[in-house]
């Protein structure tokens, strides 16, 4: 039994194809074909039934295949190992972002890392914080930047990077834009233009709200702050925005802070509780909270 063997199995079992799996594994179909034969005639028992249109587990299939995928990986658990302790991190790490951290420097942390770190791979992704946090309990994240409610879902473990005020900003001929000020109770009679649900900065108005009884005239929801205030700018309502989000556009708003209560944001650093799946994952997330700051 060969370890080639099993990484054929499984990829046929995921694809339920031969050809999809000789294309996903880059080799020749009858080579995934031949393989396959072997590990099945070395086993004594077939693994696939081949006779419908897609490929399907026999039940000694499926009761191989949580052995073989265990096998695999072993295998790269071993890798991994060693490259750790020989300093020569390799693999894949996989980020995940919102869109209004510029004042972190993201780009130059990466640089460092792969500076130390050539041969790993980095991809940056970026979404709301709701979905940003379930890909990393999923795994198909590794670390993320996440903009916090009340708290870190369940599951996540955080190192707050940054805190802002939220402020309410609205076009110069607004009737309240000659205010130093604006109160929660205020703010929620107005239309408002708010980032949507699943982002940290509105669960922080929402939950206020709910607090005081209110219930808030979302008016225009989208997905960035920029847009928010390119919104607010054209009359379409008040903007609730972070602090650093309100010098877009500067010349055409209004900005406020919220009081009573005073409402503030947090952004995060976070990564799975129960650790992250490799080595280089480790080095980065380690590195990132070393470098960023950490709020009490």
């Amino acid at each position: 039994m060969e370890l080639r063997q099993l990484e054929y199995f499984v990829a046929v079992t995921e694809e339920a194809s031969f050809t999809k799996a000789a294309a996903k594994l880059h080799v020749a179909q009858p080579g995934v074909s031949a393989q396959i034969r072997q590990l099945e005639r070395e086993l004594g028992q077939p693994l696939l039934d081949r006779s419908g249109r897609t490929v399907r587990l026999t039940e000694v299939g499926a009761a191989v295949l949580p052995y073989a995928r265990a096998a695999l990986a072993a295998v790269e658990g071993a890798k991994l190992s060693v490259d750790e302790l020989t300093g020569l991190l390799r693999g894949h790490v996989t980020i995940g972002t919102i869109d209004w951290i510029a004042s972190l420097d993201l780009p130059g942390l990466l640089a460092g890392f792969h500076r130390d770190h050539p041969n790993v791979e980095i991809t940056v992704v970026q979404d709301e914080s709701a979905s940003l946090a379930e890909a990393l309990l999923a795994g198909r994240t590794d670390l993320a930047f996440l903009s916090l409610g009340a708290g870190p879902p369940p599951g996540i473990a955080v190192q707050p990077v940054i805190e802002q005020d939220l402020f309410a900003s609205m076009s110069r001929d607004h009737p309240l834009a000659g205010r130093s000020s604006i109160t929660l109770r205020a703010l929620a009679e107005q239309d408002l233009v708010s980032l949507p649900k699943g982002t940290g900065l509105r669960a922080v108005l929402d939950e206020a709200c709910a607090a005081a009884g209110l219930r808030p005239r979302i008016a225009f929801e989208a997905g960035e702050p920029p847009v928010l205030a390119q919104l607010a700018a054209h009359g379409l309502g008040v903007a609730v925005l972070p602090e650093s989000a309100t010098a877009i556009r500067a010349d055409e708003l209004a900005s406020m802070p919220i009081v009573r209560p005073r409402l503030r944001g947090r952004i995060a650093l976070a990564w799975r509780a129960e650790g992250p799946r490799g080595p280089a994952a480790r080095a980065l997330i380690a590195r990132a909270r070393a470098v960023l700051p950490s709020l009490p």
